[in-house]
């Protein structure tokens, strides 16, 4: 397959997989777990799923729900005590059988937390059994020449942590001045102070 065929394919392989999403009643359902949390929302995964995790944390922030990533081998060295009652813990793994996220449920679990949500897409993800809510990525096809690099399954996870950070930021009526609070420094904090920003390139 010549470059431009193959990067036209990863790009659709990752469009199909995102539309195939069903947004079932489990993920209304997360939206108003979050929109509730009366402690803090933490998000962990590791490896690839990790960095979408920290990312679904900083979008939080940002958009007036205040989260946090923690690390699940960091966690076993004494990060777990970030960790609260009433907190809710978002944990993203694909095959959802990785250990180490699979242990800092729960231990978690034992620290109070009140709700578990498992985004994973394996049908015998043992991280379904650990979850209260589940948010199904569907069975993806990776559109690697190896059939290994989670490239499809990185789309449709970051994908449903914008769906959801955007609906609890509409469901929790934040405000363009709310959000100019949270970026007081760039572009982004100009554009929310300001009525009218020209678009520059």
């Amino acid at each position: 397959m010549e470059i431009r065929e193959r990067m036209q394919a990863v790009l659709a392989a990752e469009a199909r997989a995102i539309e195939a999403i069903n947004v079932d009643d489990s993920f209304v359902a997360a939206v108003r777990v979050l929109a509730a949390c009366e402690g803090k929302v933490l998000t962990t995964g590791i490896g690839k799923a990790g960095h979408i995790a920290r990312k679904f944390a900083a979008t939080l922030c940002s958009t007036a729900t205040p989260a946090d990533f923690i690390h699940p081998a960091e966690a076993a060295h004494g990060d777990l005590g970030l960790v609260g009652r009433n907190d809710v813990m978002v944990a993203f793994s694909t095959s959802g059988k990785s250990t180490e996220v699979l242990e800092i449920l729960e231990l978690s679990r034992h620290l109070g937390v009140a709700t578990v949500i498992g985004v994973t897409s394996h049908p015998d993800s043992s991280l379904r059994d650990l979850s209260d809510l589940v948010l199904d990525m569907g069975i993806i096809e990776e559109p690697c020449p190896l059939g290994l690099t989670p490239s499809a399954s990185m789309a449709v996870m970051l994908a449903i942590t914008d769906a959801i950070a955007l609906s609890l930021l509409e469901v929790k009526g934040v405000t363009k001045e709310d959000y100019g609070m949270r970026h007081h420094g760039g572009y982004l904090g100009r554009a929310a102070r300001t009525d009218n920003m020209p678009h520059t390139r």
